[in-house]
């Protein structure tokens, strides 16, 4: 929206400012997090009423989280907002890009948010059908993914780029990078979700991941930059910064309410939603690689969770006294503050290792 007053930036100089993807960014977090500031607590009341008795929780989970009974979830109804608001008002609408991992984080939040309401409503701590769900899930990843292969250079269509190496291109094909992007997209939705379950762990890794991609998108649509890194140029995913940027500024505004004692959880409305926009952002940057570096912790937690049911339906022994990964070192008694901050350590050092990705070529 305000993309558009450079058109008149010849009548006024000033109005040049918003020509630049690093203004508009920083426009985008200030945005998304004055947003939730202002209206967060009105939706937690008006969650608060609408749920009544709020998330139901685990039974079979670490007694100390019985505590948290009666707190509303579908939070990621308020994250959702502020990137909705930071977008329309900072980015260049008419870039597809935008549109593309825009409508996979609505369509993600919209999955996730039925999935809440059945919870709520049906006062259990699971959804609806898994299968139904993946489908719907990897559908909407699929288009996504087909529509960014034909916004890409023809080189690039189809290429999967490896960190370290500057010419490296391995060429899967249509089906194969749609399959790829696919997994990519909902892999990291569902990543997101499984590390969801603690006050405040997951907002913190995906607003790190998110600093880090928007730094990645900027780099990559910028011919200059990405010449002088040896990277592979996409032009008009600079513009996805702007995204990434409002995704910070709502997790943050989120936190605020999210810091323990938790007034909110995010609920599968704001993990799917998030986990979706940053793996569409990663297809679209072609750093599909990277981001299971920088998300490297989200990983961990699913691989937890794929670990424990392969090893109890195979061998009747859970290899973690609880999956995913955070609860496994609840049990072993680490409260969970120390659980929460030792895992944003290992995200920001995940981080780190992801962006030196960009030099060590």
């Amino acid at each position: 929206m305000l993309y558009e007053l450079i058109q008149f930036s010849d009548q006024i100089g000033a109005l040049n400012v918003f020509k630049y993807q690093t203004f508009r960014t920083g426009g985008a977090i200030f945005t998304s997090l004055l947003f939730v500031m202002l209206f967060g607590p009105g939706i937690i009341d008006l969650l608060r009423i609408k749920q009544g008795k709020g998330q139901p929780i685990r039974e079979d989970g670490p007694k100390t989280h019985l505590a948290k009974r009666g707190t509303p979830t579908m939070g990621g109804l308020m994250i959702l907002a502020g990137i909705t608001v930071g977008t329309l008002f900072w980015a260049n609408l008419k870039n597809p890009y935008v549109w593309i991992v825009f409508g996979v984080t609505v369509a993600y939040g919209i999955i996730g948010f039925y999935d809440d309401y059945l919870k709520v409503t049906k006062r259990t701590s699971s959804g609806f059908g898994g299968r139904f769900r993946l489908l719907l899930e990897v559908l909407v990843a699929a288009v996504a993914t087909y529509l960014i292969m034909s916004l890409s250079k023809t080189n690039l269509q189809d290429a999967l780029t490896v960190p370290f190496f500057k010419n490296v291109l391995i060429h899967l094909g249509v089906f194969g990078f749609v399959f790829l992007g696919s997994f990519v997209i909902t892999g990291a939705g569902n990543a997101v979700n499984f590390t969801d379950g603690l006050d405040g762990l997951a907002i913190v890794p995906v607003m790190i991941a998110a600093a880090t991609f928007g730094l990645i998108a900027y780099l990559i649509g910028n011919a200059k930059f990405a010449t002088y890194l040896q990277l592979n140029y996409v032009a008009g995913t600079g513009e996805l910064a702007i995204l990434c940027g409002a995704m910070i500024g709502a997790g943050l505004g989120f936190l605020w309410f999210n810091a323990p004692p938790a007034m909110i959880f995010m609920g599968d409305t704001g993990s799917l939603a998030l986990g979706g926009m940053l793996g569409a952002i990663a297809v679209a940057t072609k750093h599909e690689i990277v981001l299971a570096v920088v998300g490297g912790l989200f990983v961990l937690e699913t691989l937890s969770v794929i670990i424990q049911v392969a090893s109890f339906k195979l061998t009747g022994k859970r290899v973690f006294r609880m999956a995913p990964l955070h609860h496994h070192f609840e049990q072993k008694g680490w409260s969970e503050p120390t659980v929460v901050v030792r895992f944003w350590i290992i995200s920001v050092i995940l981080a780190l290792i992801g962006l030196a990705t960009l030099k060590l070529r």
